[in-house]
């Protein structure tokens, strides 16, 4: 899983088949319902490019995609969520983030055990009581298109934009995000307990906003560009 974990990350577009493929040219000895057996697990769709939280829960309506085209221009005029599978080395847990799009700055995150939603509701309700976006993008995953998340969203009058099934770029700088956190933390870290892994990332987190440049902010640091807003 760890394996699937980190090629996931350079090939989200490898379904099971070609994943199997990968992991046969790697030595293991693997056959393709395990393989979708361990996708499902880790929640990544074996056949879509987006992790299979994108999903919608079909009492639930899915909204269109907003950003297409769209200039973005400012802090809070656009915030996106995801969530990602965490390897540890006994088991594993779900990340989900909370980000503002123009800054790359991290509003909020929190850690599962499982894909059930309320730790989602947990993370937005944090980052919105720090400001207001005037849209938020997630994918099509049953954690957002539930009534508990979009009623968050539709009190404070936030428009609300989902992914296109199977555009695993829509999202694409919180993609960047699960990179980095991955390979600049939880990868080089392997951190063995649940609290580990929470001291860690806070410590990760307040970097990525406070301490790291980045090239695509002309060099600075996200939380300045955040406050810049205004």
């Amino acid at each position: 899983m760890r394996m699937i974990d980190e090629q996931y990350l350079g090939t989200p577009f490898y379904g099971s088949r070609n994943m199997t493929t990968w992991l046969r040219a790697q030595g293991e000895v693997i056959n393709r319902k395990r393989v979708q057996r361990l996708l499902r697990t880790m929640g990544i769709e074996a056949i879509y490019p987006r992790p299979r939280t994108s999903i919608p829960s079909p009492e639930h309506r899915v909204f269109p995609y907003l950003l297409r085209n769209l200039p973005v221009t400012r802090p809070d005029q656009v915030w996106c969520s995801d969530i990602t599978y965490v390897p540890m080395p006994r088991g594993f847990m779900y990340l989900v983030a909370v980000m503002d799009w123009y800054s790359r700055h991290v509003l909020s995150w929190r850690l599962s055990n499982t894909l059930e939603g309320s730790f989602c509701c947990e993370a937005l309700e944090a980052a919105l009581s720090q400001g207001t976006p005037q849209i938020f993008n997630t994918d099509q995953g049953s954690q957002f298109t539930s009534e508990s998340f979009t009623s968050l969203l539709a009190a404070r009058g936030i428009q609300i934009s989902m992914d296109g099934r199977g555009r695993a770029l829509d999202n694409v700088f919180i993609e960047r995000l699960w990179r980095s956190v991955k390979y600049e933390s939880i990868y080089l870290h392997g951190y063995a307990t649940v609290p580990q892994l929470q001291a860690g990332l806070e410590h990760y987190f307040h970097f990525y906003s406070h301490e790291r440049f980045h090239q695509g902010l002309s060099n600075r640091r996200p939380i300045e560009v955040y406050q810049s807003a205004g």
